[in-house]
């Protein structure tokens, strides 16, 4: 086999996926069909809870030097203030995603991930034995394949997963544009809503500012065709009823509003992640998080089959535990789409929406839900109110489980699963209220409790890393 895994599609998904994986010691070929990484991407931020898991892979510090933090979150363009919030808070960044994926990449080369680019995907086989791909430079076999090639999947309609969803007329241009100080873009920073649409100016660098506009109920004359500066200025002039030079473009791309999601993320040996497996309207990052969370959800369990010890169920849990919560996205990013349209319609409703923001459990639950901060996976360690959540702000040993407890006569039995789980004693943290927990490899906490009685530890160990070994 030319590797353990190949994933299709070198965007943050398979990035960071190719990463968790090449971290737990398994080879892996990334095919992407761009011949170079691509400068231009439509993301202009990583969401509280983007920041929060790449904190714990300890690739915030390095990503965070290009970014600026941004203490504001919305919902459907409603300001939140996530100052408001008891304890920790983790804030939004301001980050291209173009950057964003040059910093994956790099993480990944360094891992020894091997990358294959220029290539395109054309078909894929499957046996109870592995996964042969068909690509533009030859056969690629696997054990494993995972498509994280985006909204038009080869990988996924080749499995035969279905992607069902909706679609509504739009017409959205944004990029990148090149404008000297003083330009009459800068008076147009910021988002904002239109009887018809969108638009928003933001500073994306040196001289250039990323401009968004998108209208509803129209489509664009010829979506395969890249837009100009003189069909963006068009848009801007029917959105703010000016006429304004658009400054020279770096790049321009075009978005789009449909909302779908594949009704299956695994077929035998073939899975699919990110964009492959949901799409909606982009708002607050939640797409982005949404498909890293996919990526660190299914890289150590993808792992731990390959490695041999993976209890009976755990590949098949990541369709369980995904797939919910891409629903879940699919529905609050269809939420905040109709609080955005039609304005006029929709602006009483705005204006309540507003004064509940005011409750501090309303604008909580709105900031939670913006970062991708309230997901929980089925919850099986257990009651304790930590257990399906993220652990908050503590680094991850690469690839492995932790069991961490804040008082050391807690006694913590991970003798049997020591070659999966390190066993950490820390300072008690007010943002943990938990005596002790059990984390997985991508985060999420399997098991807690707020007493020196580890009761159901071992249940959790066995049910998330299998069978302990013989002493």
């Amino acid at each position: 086999m030319d590797a353990a895994v190949v994933i299709a599609g070198a965007g943050p998904t398979g990035l960071l996926l190719a990463a968790e994986l090449a971290q737990a010691g398994v080879p892996v070929v990334v095919l992407e069909r761009d011949p170079e990484p691509r400068l231009a991407a439509m993301g202009m931020a990583i969401n509280a809870g983007v920041v929060d898991l790449l904190a714990e892979r300890g690739l915030m510090e390095r990503i965070g030097a290009d970014g600026l933090p941004w203490p504001r979150a919305h919902f459907a363009q409603l300001w939140l203030d996530p100052g408001r919030l008891p304890g920790r808070q983790t804030y939004t960044y301001l980050l291209p995603q173009a950057k964003l994926e040059e910093h994956l990449l790099a993480h990944a080369e360094k891992l020894g991930v091997e990358f294959r680019r220029g290539v395109t995907v054309r078909g894929v086989r499957q046996d109870a034995d592995g996964v042969t791909v068909d690509t533009s430079a030859g056969a690629v076999t696997a054990a494993y394949l995972v498509g994280c090639d985006g909204a038009d999947s080869v990988v996924r309609g080749a499995a035969g997963i279905t992607f069902e969803g909706s679609e509504v007329a739009f017409d959205g241009i944004a990029g990148d544009v090149e404008v000297p100080n003083g330009h009459p873009l800068y008076q147009q920073l910021g988002a904002n809503e239109f009887n018809s649409g969108l638009f928003s100016v933001a500073p994306s660098g040196v001289g250039l500012l990323r401009v968004a506009t998108g209208e509803f109920g129209r489509r664009p004359a010829d979506p395969s065709a890249a837009p100009d500066a003189g069909e963006l200025r068009a848009a801007v002039r029917r959105l703010i009823g000016q006429d304004i030079d658009v400054g020279t473009p770096r790049w321009l791309g075009r978005w789009n509003c449909e909302t779908r999601q594949a009704d299956r993320y695994r077929v035998g040996r073939v899975l699919v992640a990110g964009e492959a497996a949901h799409v909606h309207f982009p708002l607050g990052g939640q797409a982005l998080s949404t498909n890293l969370e996919d990526a660190v959800n299914l890289g150590w369990k993808l792992a731990a089959e390959l490695a041999g010890w993976a209890p009976d169920g755990l590949l098949d849990s990541y369709h369980d535990e995904r797939h919910p919560a891409g629903a879940r996205t699919c529905l609050t990013t269809a939420a905040q789409l109709a609080l955005l349209y039609p304005a006029d319609r929709v602006a009483p409703l705005r204006a309540v929406m507003n004064e509940l923001i005011e409750f501090d459990e309303v604008n909580e639950y709105l900031v939670r839900t913006a970062g991708g901060l309230n997901v929980r996976h089925p919850a099986t360690g257990g009651d304790h109110p930590l257990v399906g959540l993220r652990v908050p702000g503590v680094p991850l040993p690469a690839g492995r489980g932790l069991a961490l407890r804040f008082d050391p006569s807690v006694r913590l039995d991970v003798d049997g699963w020591g070659d999966r789980v390190d066993l950490v004693t820390a300072e008690p943290s007010a943002d943990i209220p938990a005596v002790a927990l059990l984390a997985r490899p991508d985060g999420r906490i399997a098991w807690a409790t707020d007493g020196a009685d580890p009761d159901g530890l071992a249940a959790a160990l066995a049910t998330w890393f299998g069978a302990p070994t013989s002493s």
